[in-house]
């Protein structure tokens, strides 16, 4: 299908859809609406129609989507068959995490490698994967042709790490330290704010037991 303009909160509901269509079980209903994922999800219904008729053309009135197609067509706007090698920088309890986790392959992204300053972590981790001298990631990244980095180190070093990244040809940057990344313009960022996530969940939770404790006094 054509390709259209698609926002950022749209590009992040997407793999929630993906993620429901592959849960369904596979000898299930061979098509599913717009108004059924919304209903699964809690969602809205026009959000969802809206979300899933930009990245797909296969809906029918009445009939909604076939499911392995619109798995197909969400996985190919996402970019999901397109295996993306990446290296992490920080061997920390949360990047050895990252690293021992098989879920990323389902979403096209392969860590090859970790680098860390510390040499008591160099050397294999759980998962197998080579942990390396931070002064090698250049070099690796450039010899590998890797294009996405991943940051687990302390927000005061975050930013070097960056500009060793770039300085190795990366273009993408997956940051999970808790500082503002200044790259050139070219290079795309993706800050995962664990403190603003925590914030906002916390405030819902707090109106949520505020509407239970008003809702009990009125009874």
């Amino acid at each position: 299908m054509a390709t259209k303009e698609i926002s950022r909160s749209t590009v992040k509901r997407l793999p929630t859809y993906l993620t429901y269509l592959k849960s369904l079980p596979a000898d299930g209903a061979t098509h599913i609406s717009a108004t059924a994922m919304a209903a699964a999800l809690g969602m809205g219904e026009v959000q969802v129609r809206k979300d899933l008729a930009l990245v797909s053309d296969g809906g029918r009135p009445k009939i909604g989507y076939l499911r392995a197609d619109l798995i197909r067509d969400l996985e190919d706007f996402l970019g999901y068959g397109n295996t993306n090698d990446a290296v992490l920088v920080g061997a920390g309890k949360l990047g050895q995490a990252l690293l021992g986790y098989g879920g990323f392959a389902e979403y096209g992204l392969n860590i090859i490698a970790a680098f860390d300053s510390d040499e008591d972590r160099l050397g294999t981790d759980k998962s197998g994967k080579p942990i390396l001298a931070l002064h090698q990631l250049e070099d690796f990244c450039k010899g590998h042709s890797v294009r996405i980095g991943i940051i687990t180190v302390p927000a005061a070093n975050a930013q070097a790490v960056c500009d060793r990244l770039i300085a190795g040809g990366i273009e993408a940057i997956w940051n999970f330290a808790p500082k503002h990344l200044d790259v050139p313009e070219h290079i795309l960022v993706q800050t995962e704010n664990m403190a603003a996530s925590l914030a906002l969940l916390s405030k819902h939770l707090t109106e949520r037991l505020e509407r239970q404790q008003s809702g009990a006094q009125d009874g």
